[in-house]
Protein backbone atom coordinates (compact mmCIF):
# COMPACT_ATOMS: atom_id res chain seq x y z
CA UNK A 1 0.00 0.00 0.00
CA UNK A 2 1.67 2.93 -1.11
CA UNK A 3 1.43 6.11 1.35
CA UNK A 4 -0.61 9.37 0.17
CA UNK A 5 1.19 12.62 -0.49
CA UNK A 6 0.50 15.08 1.99
CA UNK A 7 -1.72 17.37 0.83
CA UNK A 8 -2.14 21.33 1.70
CA UNK A 9 -4.17 20.64 4.78
CA UNK A 10 -1.53 18.37 6.19
CA UNK A 11 1.17 21.08 5.34
CA UNK A 12 -1.12 23.76 7.46
CA UNK A 13 -1.44 21.56 10.45
CA UNK A 14 2.74 21.13 10.74
CA UNK A 15 2.36 25.25 11.68
CA UNK A 16 2.01 23.42 14.74
CA UNK A 17 4.39 21.37 15.81
CA UNK A 18 6.50 22.19 18.61
CA UNK A 19 6.97 23.14 21.69
CA UNK A 20 3.86 25.82 23.30
CA UNK A 21 3.25 27.51 26.41
CA UNK A 22 -0.41 27.99 26.97
CA UNK A 23 -2.87 30.60 29.94
CA UNK A 24 -6.81 29.31 29.77
CA UNK A 25 -9.53 31.26 31.18
CA UNK A 26 -12.29 29.44 32.33
CA UNK A 27 -15.82 30.66 32.62
CA UNK A 28 -17.09 28.97 35.96
CA UNK A 29 -20.25 30.17 35.57
CA UNK A 30 -22.77 33.25 36.03
CA UNK A 31 -21.45 35.77 38.53
CA UNK A 32 -18.29 33.51 39.27
CA UNK A 33 -14.88 34.72 38.31
CA UNK A 34 -12.88 32.74 35.73
CA UNK A 35 -10.69 30.26 36.67
CA UNK A 36 -6.98 30.20 35.09
CA UNK A 37 -4.96 28.08 34.07
CA UNK A 38 -1.52 27.38 32.23
CA UNK A 39 1.01 25.22 30.56
CA UNK A 40 3.11 23.50 28.23
CA UNK A 41 2.30 21.44 25.03
CA UNK A 42 4.28 19.68 22.95
CA UNK A 43 3.26 18.86 19.20
CA UNK A 44 4.94 16.46 16.94
CA UNK A 45 4.47 15.24 13.39
CA UNK A 46 3.41 11.77 12.76
CA UNK A 47 4.79 11.24 9.43
CA UNK A 48 3.65 13.59 7.20
CA UNK A 49 -0.23 13.26 7.80
CA UNK A 50 -0.86 14.09 11.21
CA UNK A 51 0.22 15.63 14.21
CA UNK A 52 -0.40 15.01 17.67
CA UNK A 53 0.30 17.15 20.72
CA UNK A 54 0.50 16.07 24.42
CA UNK A 55 0.01 19.34 27.46
CA UNK A 56 0.64 19.33 30.89
CA UNK A 57 -0.89 21.67 33.66
CA UNK A 58 -2.99 21.29 36.67
CA UNK A 59 -6.63 21.68 37.27
CA UNK A 60 -7.73 23.75 40.08
CA UNK A 61 -7.43 21.34 42.67
CA UNK A 62 -3.89 21.53 42.13
CA UNK A 63 -3.83 17.81 40.32
CA UNK A 64 -2.00 17.28 37.07
CA UNK A 65 -3.61 17.66 33.73
CA UNK A 66 -2.42 15.77 30.96
CA UNK A 67 -4.12 16.04 27.95
CA UNK A 68 -3.76 14.78 23.90
CA UNK A 69 -4.76 15.68 20.71
CA UNK A 70 -4.43 14.19 17.23
CA UNK A 71 -5.31 15.74 13.93
CA UNK A 72 -5.09 15.06 10.33
CA UNK A 73 -6.99 16.04 7.34
CA UNK A 74 -9.36 13.11 5.70
CA UNK A 75 -9.07 13.88 1.68
CA UNK A 76 -12.28 11.58 1.00
CA UNK A 77 -14.58 13.31 3.55
CA UNK A 78 -12.64 17.13 2.69
CA UNK A 79 -12.23 17.46 6.39
CA UNK A 80 -10.09 17.80 9.40
CA UNK A 81 -10.07 14.57 11.71
CA UNK A 82 -8.82 14.02 15.30
CA UNK A 83 -9.52 12.70 18.84
CA UNK A 84 -8.72 14.91 22.57
CA UNK A 85 -8.77 13.38 25.86
CA UNK A 86 -7.73 14.32 28.78
CA UNK A 87 -6.94 12.62 32.66
CA UNK A 88 -9.69 14.56 34.15
CA UNK A 89 -12.66 12.26 32.23
CA UNK A 90 -13.17 8.98 30.41
CA UNK A 91 -14.99 10.78 27.29
CA UNK A 92 -13.11 10.37 24.20
CA UNK A 93 -13.71 13.55 21.93
CA UNK A 94 -13.97 13.02 18.26
CA UNK A 95 -13.28 15.75 16.45
CA UNK A 96 -14.37 17.00 12.79
CA UNK A 97 -14.00 20.42 11.16
CA UNK A 98 -13.13 22.57 8.26
CA UNK A 99 -10.70 25.15 8.17
CA UNK A 100 -12.19 28.41 6.70
CA UNK A 101 -11.28 30.45 3.54
CA UNK A 102 -8.47 33.01 5.13
CA UNK A 103 -6.61 29.94 6.02
CA UNK A 104 -6.39 30.74 9.26
CA UNK A 105 -9.31 29.31 11.79
CA UNK A 106 -9.47 25.64 12.22
CA UNK A 107 -12.84 24.85 13.56
CA UNK A 108 -13.29 21.33 14.74
CA UNK A 109 -17.23 20.17 16.65
CA UNK A 110 -17.08 17.52 18.73
CA UNK A 111 -19.98 16.14 20.77
CA UNK A 112 -19.30 15.56 24.79
CA UNK A 113 -20.97 15.08 27.99
CA UNK A 114 -23.81 18.34 29.11
CA UNK A 115 -22.25 20.83 31.35
CA UNK A 116 -26.47 21.35 32.30
CA UNK A 117 -27.76 17.79 32.05
CA UNK A 118 -26.12 14.66 33.70
CA UNK A 119 -26.02 11.55 31.46
CA UNK A 120 -26.38 13.76 28.14
CA UNK A 121 -24.48 14.81 24.96
CA UNK A 122 -24.18 18.13 24.02
CA UNK A 123 -22.73 19.55 20.97
CA UNK A 124 -18.79 21.55 21.01
CA UNK A 125 -16.72 23.43 18.62
CA UNK A 126 -13.44 24.52 19.49
CA UNK A 127 -12.23 27.31 17.36
CA UNK A 128 -8.37 27.61 16.80
CA UNK A 129 -7.08 30.98 15.01
CA UNK A 130 -3.38 31.46 13.78
CA UNK A 131 -2.35 34.57 15.00
CA UNK A 132 1.09 34.63 13.70
CA UNK A 133 3.94 31.87 13.52
CA UNK A 134 4.18 31.58 17.77
CA UNK A 135 0.65 32.69 18.89
CA UNK A 136 -2.95 30.90 18.03
CA UNK A 137 -5.87 30.97 20.18
CA UNK A 138 -8.62 28.67 21.06
CA UNK A 139 -11.83 29.63 21.71
CA UNK A 140 -14.79 26.40 23.29
CA UNK A 141 -17.85 26.84 22.25
CA UNK A 142 -21.15 24.90 23.46
CA UNK A 143 -24.74 24.83 22.00
CA UNK A 144 -27.26 25.60 24.21
CA UNK A 145 -30.69 23.91 24.26
CA UNK A 146 -31.68 27.60 22.42
CA UNK A 147 -29.75 27.07 19.85
CA UNK A 148 -27.03 29.49 20.74
CA UNK A 149 -23.63 28.93 20.95
CA UNK A 150 -21.77 30.32 24.14
CA UNK A 151 -18.01 30.30 24.76
CA UNK A 152 -17.15 28.90 27.87
CA UNK A 153 -13.03 29.25 27.21
CA UNK A 154 -10.39 31.28 25.55
CA UNK A 155 -6.48 29.36 25.17
CA UNK A 156 -3.83 31.77 24.42
CA UNK A 157 -0.77 28.83 23.10
CA UNK A 158 2.57 30.82 22.28
CA UNK A 159 5.87 29.24 21.31
CA UNK A 160 8.21 28.70 23.71
CA UNK A 161 11.44 29.93 23.23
Amino acid sequence: MDIPAPESQHKWLSQWIGDWTYEHECSAGPGQPAMKLAGRETIRAVGDLWIVGESRGEMLSGAPAIMIITLGYNPAKKRFVGTWIGSMMTHLWIYDGSLDETGRILTLNSEGPSFSAENKLAQYKDVFEIKSPDHRILTSHSLGEDGKWTQFMTGHYRKAR
